[in-house]
């Protein structure tokens, strides 16, 4: 039994696609939604699609560990609500875990969108693997097993992946698929591509340099809190801790 763990917060524009593209997987799986407090109609698109549906508390971190808690997959494979897995992925992931040095892994990535900012992401990506970085819109997936001997995902709001990632690694070897994921470029869509993903790098090196998650969780600006300008461009806010981090 595999368990995919998707946390939701006001997904209503993308949730369907992502179940859909989630009912066509080959293999043997359960999927839990993990609502954070959706007032779009989120939980109701998901019952609508026959998911089991499970709320908690807000924060992508405090969500994906409330569903692995409850999962009883042997594996558990966290997905981000606008993250589209390619139909044979299970089969690779289980291929993957064949091997009993592994702990866990994550999948290459395609980010989709019709600004430049998504092929750019596309391009960036594979490379922040040679720094050892990669992030939850990768579809990351681990044993049950090591999920619970390093504790699970923490209560942070900001890079809970690599906190997790980080601790995993000590379980047994974090292996990269191939094969692709599709995900979302929209929180580099609404505002400046450059202001977005410099500040985005300077988050990173400050949690790197030992800065709390929870202080940078403050800095972070969430997608869905990106305002116009007066001049109408979208620029970036602080109301992290009001939204979470999703």
């Amino acid at each position: 039994m595999l368990s995919i763990i998707i946390p939701t917060l006001n997904e209503a524009a993308i949730i369907e696609a992502t179940l859909g593209a989630v009912a066509k997987l080959r293999g043997r799986v359960e999927v839990l939604v993990v609502d954070g407090g959706s007032e779009d109609g989120t939980p109701e698109i998901v019952r609508r699609c026959g998911v089991r549906l499970i709320n908690a508390s807000r924060g992508r971190g405090t969500q994906m560990h409330a569903g692995a808690v409850i999962a009883t997959g042997e594996v558990l494979w966290f997905l981000h609500a606008d993250t589209q897995p390619p139909k044979n992925a299970i089969g690779h992931i289980l291929k993957a875990l064949a091997d009993p040095a592994v702990a866990g892994g994550h999948f290459a990535i395609r980010f989709s969108g019709p600004r430049q900012s998504a092929r750019l992401l596309t391009w960036v990506y594979p490379r922040l693997r040679w720094f050892g970085l990669c992030y939850g819109d990768s579809g990351i997936f681990v044993r049950r097993t090591a999920y619970e001997q390093v504790g699970g995902f923490r209560p942070f709001p900001i890079f809970e992946d690599l906190d997790l990632l980080r601790r995993l690694k000590r379980c047994g070897r974090f292996v990269h698929l191939q094969h692709t994921v599709t995900t979302s470029s929209r929180r580099f869509e609404r505002s400046s591509f450059t202001l977005t993903f410099a500040w985005w790098t300077v988050l990173q090196v400050l949690y790197w340099l030992g800065v709390s998650p929870r202080f940078l969780g403050r800095l972070y600006a969430p997608i869905r809190e990106q305002k116009p300008d007066r001049g109408g461009t979208p620029v970036l806010t602080s109301l992290y801790e009001k939204n979470g981090n999703h």
